[in-house]
Order: C-alpha cells, then sequence, then structure tokens
C-alpha cells in the first residue's frame, strides 16, 4: 500500500504540532518537514526573559529537541534547508537542494519581522530584531549584554514591552519608541494609558507618535522623525511581524490584505491539499464570523494539530479564536479577550460597556489590589462581545473566565449565575465577574445612563459652562481631604443626599462619581426617584478618572464641600 506522503514547511511551533499530530493519525505515513534555519520547536515569547536572566539558559528555551521529531514521531528533518516555490498543480516543492513530492502540505511558515524603512540601518551595526532565536543569539554574541547602558526598543506592542521590562531588569535604561499615539495597540486607550503610567513609573522612556527614521553610525545615535536626535548604546527592533506567504499567494491562495492565508475549520487554504496553520494563516473570529489574524502561539499549536491531523486523513476542527491575551508589566497584568471599542466600532457592530474597579481579594483581606474590569455586551441582549482587563493581582483569572463565558455566548446576567470560586486570598464572595455582570444588568435596566470617564470628560469640557451641568461627588469629605476632587464637583455624601436633595437642579444633567462606581450608582438611583432628568454614572469614579484622566484638585487650593 502506497504510504501518503506529507510534507510540512516551517518547523517552528505550528508546524512540529502538526508532524507530532499526523504520526499519532497515520502510522504508515511518510512525514518530511523543512525548516530554513538550524532550530525547530523554541519558545519565541520566552526570548524576553532569557535577556533578563528569568530564563536561565538558552537551551531553556528549546521546546522539543530535533532527535525527539525524528525518533519518537518518525519524521525526516531537513534543517537549513528553506524551501524556495511551490508547484501546486505538480504536487511539489522546490528547495536550495532539491524538488520533492507531496500528498498533502501543511504550510507553516510563520511571519517575518519587519523592518521599516531607517536610512543607514544597512551599515549600522548596533541593532537586531526582537523575534527569533537567531535574533537573540545575535544580542547575546555581540556582548551588549555587558557593556551596553542604553537599548532603545523599537514598537510598544506585546513583545516590545516584555523586552524593554526585562532589559530593566537586567539594570539597562531603556528608551521604547513608538509611532502610534498608545502603546499596545489593540487595547484601548484608556487601558493602554495605564499601562504606559506603570511603565515611564519603572523608568522607561515612552515617546508616542514618532518614528526612527535614520541612524548614525559615528556617533550611535537614533534620528527621530520630529527630528530629536538619541544616543543608544543598541536598537532592538520589535514592531511586528507579516505573514510569510508570498509562494502561495502568487500561486492564488485567498488571503487578508497582509497576506495571512485564509482557512477554513480544517486548516484548508483555497489551494487543493495543502493547509496552513501557525501566523501564517488567518482563523475564523468566533464573534464576527470572518476571518482574523491572531499571530498567538496558542492558535498556532491548536491550528498546526488540527492541519496535521487532517493531512493524515484525520477529521479536527479548529473553530477559530477570538484575541484573548494577556502580558506581564512589572507588578501589573494587563489582558484583554474578544473585541474592543475600536475592532467593534470598525465592524460596525453595537455595544454597551461597562467598567468596575473592584478588589480582587475582600477589604478585610490583607494588600487588596483594585482590578479594572470593562465589558463589552450587546445592548439588546446583553451576549458578551469582550472585556478588558488591569490589575496587581487576579488578572489572569478573570480573563479566562470571560474567554469561557465567550465562547459559550454567555450574557451579562449569566455572569453573576457563574459557581466561581471563593476564598479570602484569591477572590472577594463577589468576584469582580460577577460585580461586572451586576452592574451591566443593572445599567441596562435603570433609567441612567453609565459613562466612562473618558467621555465623562469630553462632556464636561464641551459644556457651555459649569453652571449648565452638575458634577456630584457623593464620597465623604475625607475621602475628598486626602485623595482630591474633580474640578467643579460639589460634595453630597451619599448618606445625606436624600436630605439635601433640594441643593441639586434636577433640571440639568447631573453626573455622579465615588471612589469607586458602586455610591454612583445608589445615588444615581436616589435622583432618578426625584426625577432628576438626566443621569449619568462615572463609571469607576473618582480612582478611574485621577487613574486615565488625571486632572483632578487638592483640598488646600480650593475646597468643593459644600
Amino acid at each position: 500500500m502506497r504510504r501518503t506522503r506529507i510534507v510540512i514547511v516551517g518547523g517552528l511551533s505550528a508546524g512540529p504540532s502538526a508532524a507530532a499530530k499526523a504520526r499519532r493519525t497515520d502510522e504508515n505515513a511518510e512525514i518530511i518537514m523543512f525548516e530554513k534555519t538550524s532550530h525547530v520547536s523554541y519558545a519565541t515569547c520566552g526570548i524576553p526573559y532569557a535577556l533578563s536572566g528569568k530564563i536561565k539558559t538558552r537551551d531553556k528555551l528549546i521546546v522539543v529537541q530535533p532527535e525527539l521529531l525524528e525518533k519518537r514521531f518518525g519524521v525526516e528533518l531537513h534543517l537549513d534547508e528553506p524551501v524556495t516555490d511551490i508547484d501546486p498543480e505538480a504536487r511539489i516543492v522546490y528547495t536550495n537542494k532539491g524538488a520533492y513530492e507531496y500528498d498533502k502540505l501543511v504550510f507553516a511558515t510563520g511571519g517575518q519581522a519587519v523592518l521599516p524603512p531607517i536610512k543607514n540601518i544597512e551599515i549600522f551595526e548596533s541593532w537586531a530584531h526582537a523575534k527569533t532565536l537567531e535574533d537573540f543569539d545575535r544580542v547575546m554574541k555581540s556582548g551588549v549584554m555587558d557593556t551596553a547602558n542604553h537599548f532603545t526598543i523599537l514598537g510598544a506592542g506585546l513583545i516590545g514591552l516584555e523586552t524593554a521590562e526585562n532589559l530593566v531588569h537586567a539594570g539597562k535604561k531603556v528608551t521604547v519608541i513608538e509611532l502610534g499615539n498608545q502603546v499596545l495597540a489593540n487595547w484601548d486607550v484608556k487601558f493602554a494609558h495605564l499601562a504606559k503610567n506603570v511603565l515611564e513609573d519603572n523608568g522607561i522612556d515612552v515617546r508616542l507618535g514618532v518614528s526612527v527614521v535614520e541612524v548614525d553610525r559615528t556617533t550611535n545615535e537614533l534620528i527621530l522623525s520630529n527630528g530629536n536626535r538619541l544616543f543608544t548604546d543598541y536598537l532592538l527592533v520589535g514592531i511586528s511581524i507579516k505573514p510569510n506567504t508570498q509562494m502561495l499567494v502568487r500561486k492564488g491562495a485567498r488571503h487578508l490584505p497582509n497576506g495571512a492565508l485564509l482557512v477554513n475549520k480544517h486548516m484548508e487554504t483555497s489551494i487543493p491539499d495543502i493547509y496552513a496553520a501557525g501566523d501564517c494563516a488567518a482563523i475564523n473570529n468566533m464573534i464576527t464570523g470572518e476571518h482574523s489574524w491572531y499571530p498567538m502561539g496558542t492558535h498556532s499549536n491548536k491550528g498546526g494539530r488540527a492541519a496535521g491531523a487532517n493531512a493524515a486523513g484525520g477529521n479536527v476542527t479548529f473553530e477559530g479564536g477570538y484575541g484573548t491575551a494577556i502580558m506581564k508589566i512589572f507588578d501589573y497584568a494587563i489582558a484583554r479577550t474578544g473585541m474592543g471599542p475600536k475592532s467593534l466600532e470598525r465592524a460596525g457592530i453595537p455595544f454597551k460597556s461597562t467598567l468596575i474597579i473592584a478588589g480582587s481579594t475582600p477589604g478585610f483581606f490583607p494588600d487588596q489590589k483594585d482590578l479594572l474590569l470593562e465589558i463589552h455586551y450587546d445592548p439588546e441582549t446583553g451576549v458578551l462581545l469582550g472585556a478588558e482587563l488591569f490589575g496587581e493581582h487576579g488578572v489572569d483569572k478573570r480573563v479566562d473566565v470571560l474567554a469561557t463565558a465567550l465562547y459559550a455566548r454567555l450574557t451579562i446576567d449569566d455572569l453573576p449565575r457563574l459557581d466561581l470560586a471563593y476564598a479570602p486570598p484569591f477572590s472577594a464572595a463577589k468576584d469582580p465577574v460577577v460585580v461586572a455582570g451586576f452592574v451591566a444588568g443593572n445599567s441596562m435596566r435603570a433609567s441612567y445612563q453609565e459613562v466612562s470617564v473618558v467621555e465623562a470628560a469630553r462632556a464636561l469640557n464641551q459644556s457651555v459652562s459649569p453652571a449648565s451641568y452638575t458634577l456630584l461627588d457623593v464620597r465623604n469629605p475625607t475621602e475628598i481631604h486626602k485623595e482630591g476632587y474633580i474640578q467643579h464637583s460639589i460634595n453630597i455624601p451619599l448618606d445625606e443626599l436624600r436630605l439635601r436633595i433640594n441643593e441639586i437642579d434636577l433640571d440639568r444633567p447631573t453626573y455622579v462619581y465615588c471612589a469607586k462606581g458602586l455610591r454612583g450608582y445608589m445615588a444615581s438611583l436616589i435622583l432618578l426617584h426625584h426625577n432628576c432628568k438626566k443621569v449619568y454614572n462615572v463609571a469607576g469614579g473618582f480612582t478611574a478618572w485621577k487613574t486615565i484622566v488625571g486632572e483632578v484638585k487638592q483640598v488646600e487650593e480650593v475646597s468643593p464641600v459644600s
């Protein structure tokens, strides 16, 4: 009986996953893997942590040794043999060493690092990409981790910021340069602002809205688009990656504008008998039902597994993803799942948002930390569409709960019904996920409107004068003396509001805030019951305002207490 020949192009993560699953599916298949470098199956996401020494040795980055693929899984491995062309009609793969026929092909070529146009970069020796093991080796062999004092990171995405943090841990001074107007472009601007604050609090010089246009090798200076010059010992480029798909795009494979190959749930491309997985593939967006590109190791491994199984005659589906991500920023974590405001607006999907600030553990338990959590949901059905989180404790737990809720298409009313684990070291009795569901449900059914601090600040700034609205602070005076207040606000503590309701012009729009949102919600209900015409509860209260907007007054300047 003729053996099925499966050729796999690419050996980083999706390729080895495909090879191992193909072997488990068909013991008799002939499996050939081509990798253009001398390494297979290593952890690119671990490279920043190897720079700082958190990961002690280079060998720890290697997930699977080549010998294991060859001996345990019977893979014919061709290292340092790049594939140069593919003929889908003849079913032949060409390399720099020969031609190989295939029955099924798994395309797992990943992405290539992007280098923006920088004058003289080709003659500048003090730089490297921040993507591959070869890049890591270049940095370590140059000796700059021992001799350099200042590093510049170009790009403020996940890899760029993880690299920046780890260089600080290694005792280096770091500047991050980002062409966009925020770090972490996939997050909402308020969460990106929180991340930027943490970076700067830890000594990182963050420069937004600027790029490197030229390097001066004689002085080791970077010339920026705003005309400034920045001395640096070493430049690490971590902007983005571009799907490495030209071989199949030229053959007519369907793809996204960035080149990512469109695949179905069996990981099949539009070219017969060719599968694609990993960073070169665009998978199903489980919220929109359209193709999206998620260059993450989680999808690479799952997609490679499905592609390998199906290439070997199996029937495995990979349903897709929806953009779940998390990263550590010094003592904090920032996470997201599903769609955020920017992607929802681009897709034309109606949504409503609820932001809460809740303790990740009970108030009576030592060292309680705040967790900022914002959920986005369908304004009619309440079905969850996405979430973003930021905090020092428990972010990973909550984002995974919400990612699971997104997969199950749960609504905001389902969140309080979840039976989540409780013990004081781990969570409050009302977990932040549960609280988010309660608050979202209240805002959908009550007559008041919930607004973010960004929306509130914009509305107040655009008002004709402070006399055209009421900004009501329902905190206690001791809180105001300690923390400050928002300009033009009046203070009536929540417990006095009913007795002092006559001090408020109920015909004016009234914006209510407390410390974090709960008392503002209760005050909003009291105002509505007294026929206040328009009530807006500022989500996250003064804590969110101070953290995100930052414009506050102190009592010693002018007391807001009436």
